[in-house]
């Protein structure tokens, strides 16, 4: 159940790491496109009639382990987020993002 792979790859001279990020992406709005696998629960239609993973009260995603950081439906994740390598150029953008809570 962890967030990446690998969870200390190295960007330029940064060492990147999910488990002690800060950053928004486990905030955006994942829109699921065809069957990607993720259980039910995690999942709800948004108002146009597209399914996207559900998100909590305070706008993080519910398959998030707030403790680690990591994704509890790792193996099931949605495509989407794993086009969503860390330490790719998506990531470092949300990272220079600053963090509303």
């Amino acid at each position: 159940m962890s967030a990446c792979k690998d969870n200390n790859e190295e960007i330029g001279t940064t060492a990147i790491s999910c488990s002690d990020c800060a950053a928004c992406c486990c905030r955006l709005e994942v829109l699921l496109i065809g069957d990607d696998g993720v259980p039910d629960q995690f999942t709800v239609e948004n108002r146009w009639g597209g399914w996207v993973m559900r998100r909590l009260e305070d706008g993080w995603c519910a398959a998030l382990d707030r403790t680690t950081m990591g994704c509890t439906i790792y193996e099931q994740r949605p495509d989407i987020c794993r086009d969503f390598p860390m330490g790719g150029e998506d990531c470092l953008e949300q990272r220079s993002r600053p963090v509303r809570w």
